[in-house]
């Protein structure tokens, strides 16, 4: 808990953008093609920080985490407090399969040199 308080004050206090102590992606360094997390640090900084629509820019993935994070949170709330035994939709095979595509294509279409895909860099 403790690390997590304290990497949720780093993203808050510092700017990744500005900053070197954060460290940078291995794949864009190694290859100088974004992959899917590029652009996270910042989106964390600009969200936590207020400016939600800033962060998502960074990384559009952001958002879909986001709304991972939160259904899961939604489904832990009512099977395990309210004990009302919902069927968690993530846990079928096609949802899984169908965000592992989001996330592949997403990843080729922002390393793609030509508007529009040139807004999904970060």
């Amino acid at each position: 808990m403790l690390t997590f308080f304290g990497m949720l004050a780093l993203y808050i206090f510092w700017n990744p953008s500005e900053t070197n102590i954060f460290p940078k992606c291995p794949v864009y360094g190694v290859t100088g093609i974004y992959c899917p997390g590029c652009g996270s640090q910042r989106a964390a900084h600009q969200i936590l920080n207020g400016n939600i629509i800033e962060g998502i820019r960074h990384n559009y993935l952001i958002a879909l985490l986001g709304l991972v994070l939160a259904y899961q949170a939604f489904m832990f709330i009512m099977n395990n407090v309210l004990q009302k035994g919902i069927v968690n939709l993530l846990h079928k095979p096609k949802v899984t399969l169908s965000i592992l595509v989001i996330v592949i294509l997403f990843w080729i279409l922002r390393n793609i040199n030509l508007f529009p895909f040139t807004e999904l860099a970060p």
